[in-house]
């Protein structure tokens, strides 16, 4: 049998048995996934939901009463009444409530009149997407009022265009169905990273890197030797992160699993040639570790797209997003989750993503040398 063969058979051996007797490598690709989706998937969300609302009305009236009460039967409000706007102003200063809808003394007789009824809303503006939020849901409140007195009174209403939305891809406008696609590719960089940069380190800390040296093993069958076994551990970790994220979290999945598996496999190939060239550099599982997380997850998880939008960023940034591969895989989840196989979309982000599964391992053999200095 060839000699290359029988190398790599002897080195491929000694990597699975090497992970069935030191289970950390397999709590890298399975539990830390399954950890880290839990947490982010029930903890991160851009929704706003039970916003505390402060309720102020100068004159209580039936109008006003029947207004006030529509914020109480939406899912997104808990109100809370205040008997002067000072107090409410007050109260949000406190981060007591996120917003305030103030009634005028005037709102129940201009309303029955039928003209302009000004009313005020004033929401807290630290965080300008709830901000956006807030104020967005106060308006679908107020129109939803304005509707039912026009059907009340048998007028129609009194708004020019009748608007008729329509959400694509995200019926529900839930956010984790569209964060937790986002997820799985910054915890995918993340573990794919450290599958091959700590496990190697981690044997230079043993000495066993050592004494792969100075037998006749080439680096670059070291080197695969490192890839393949843990390749077939990131994509079983990339199997149950999309079980949980469609079984647990009931995100649809549309697209093909055929095109999942193939853009997983293209990205988890990046991000353990990552891991590989981090390894050539560090020798200490703690700067291995230290590396992986600031050179691949906080780049993925601010330059990706996963929740800034990179055409919102400057030029000179977004330029730099098309070197981070978790910006390709993100394009290409969302869309295999949300909408389907889009190949406008999935094409041209594969194939970046094929030519960083060159780079980045060609990168490490091109460093890596088989010496102990």
């Amino acid at each position: 049998m060839n000699q290359t063969v029988l190398r790599m058979r002897g080195l491929l051996r000694k990597e699975f048995l090497q992970i069935w007797r030191d289970p950390s490598a397999l709590a890298i690709a399975f539990l830390l996934p399954a950890v880290l989706l839990l947490i982010f998937g029930y903890g991160v969300s851009l929704d706003a939901r039970n916003v505390n609302l402060a309720l102020v009305v100068q004159q209580p009236g039936p109008l006003a009463t029947s207004f006030t009460s529509q914020f109480g039967h939406s899912p997104f409000f808990v109100p809370h009444p205040f008997q002067t706007i000072q107090a409410a102003e007050q109260a949000m200063a406190a981060r007591e409530v996120k917003g305030i809808v103030w009634l005028p003394s005037d709102f129940g007789r201009r309303a029955a009149a039928g003209g302009g009824v000004p009313i005020g809303v004033i929401v807290n503006g630290v965080d300008a997407n709830d901000a956006r939020i807030i104020e967005g849901y106060v308006q679908q409140v107020w129109a939803g009022w304005l509707a039912a007195q026009a059907r009340e009174s048998g007028h129609a209403a009194s708004l020019p265009i009748a608007v008729q939305p329509q959400v694509r891809f995200n019926p529900a406008v839930s956010s984790r169905d569209y964060l937790v696609p986002g997820l799985i590719a910054m915890i995918m960089t993340l573990t794919g990273a450290l599958l091959t940069a700590l496990v190697i380190a981690r044997e230079w800390e043993r000495g066993t890197m050592e004494a792969l040296m100075v037998t006749r093993v080439r680096i670059r069958e070291i080197l695969l030797a490192k890839l393949i076994p843990y390749f077939l551990l990131g994509m079983g970790g990339m199997a149950a992160s999309v079980a949980i994220a469609v079984w647990l979290f009931s995100v649809p999945l549309h697209g093909s699993l055929w095109v999942l598996t193939a853009a997983s496999a293209l990205f988890m190939l990046t991000a353990l040639g990552m891991g590989l060239l981090i390894s050539t550099f560090a020798r200490n599982q703690f700067v291995a570790g230290q590396i992986a997380i600031i050179t691949t997850f906080l780049p993925a998880f601010i330059l990706s797209g996963f929740v800034f939008d990179i055409n919102s960023m400057p030029s000179v940034v977004r330029i730099i997003t098309h070197v981070v591969s978790a910006r390709y895989f993100v394009a290409i989840l969302q869309s295999l989750f949300l909408a389907g196989d889009v190949w406008p979309v999935i094409l041209p982000n594969a194939a970046a993503l094929a030519v960083m599964a060159v780079i980045f391992p060609g990168l490490a053999r091109a460093i890596a040398r088989k010496r102990l200095d």
